[in-house]
């Protein structure tokens, strides 16, 4: 097997297996709790997105890869770190527009993942030498797309909550 093959197995592996622990565990437990501690905890989930600043740190990734690709997953996971944890805060001080900064900022980083995706897969990342940047995308990038799954069904079911 190739890299590319390789890394694809890993990532879809890692969407399912990250579904299942959704489904079976994550959801029920989130359904028993108020729904500003439920987004809270998903949200802290997209905090340490600023790890893709990594992507800017000479030698950590190929040399060879796209300074575009690398500037906009940085700096677009970067602010939705900072956005995410805005709004831990604004739903523990209980602020009447920490609900709809939720819905901003889990649309946007929804959004900056899909772009991601699109420019993972122009580029052909994983033909690239990511080094152990490789674990973020087989791992982490499958544990943001889960949860941005669920801020959207918690946001939507919001109103039975």
């Amino acid at each position: 097997m190739n890299n590319v093959s390789i890394f694809w197995m890993q990532l879809a592996a890692s969407v399912f297996v990250l579904t299942v622990i959704a489904v079976w565990y994550v959801w029920p437990a989130l359904t028993k709790l108020p729904l500003k501690s439920a987004l809270t905890i998903l949200l802290f989930a997209h905090v340490p997105r600023y790890v893709g600043m990594t992507l800017l740190v000479p030698g950590m990734v190929d040399s060879k890869l796209p300074s575009a690709f690398l500037s906009g997953a940085a700096y677009g996971d970067l602010l939705e770190a900072g956005l995410a944890l805005t709004c831990i805060f604004l739903l523990r001080a209980n602020w009447r527009a920490a609900i709809p900064l939720v819905w901003v900022t889990n649309t946007w980083g929804f959004v900056d993942l899909v772009i991601g995706v699109r420019g993972l897969l122009q580029i052909n990342l994983p033909s690239y030498d990511l080094g152990t940047f490789w674990y973020i995308y087989i791992f982490y990038a499958p544990v943001v797309l889960v949860t941005h799954l669920l801020i959207f069904l918690v946001l939507v079911k919001a109103k039975s909550w």
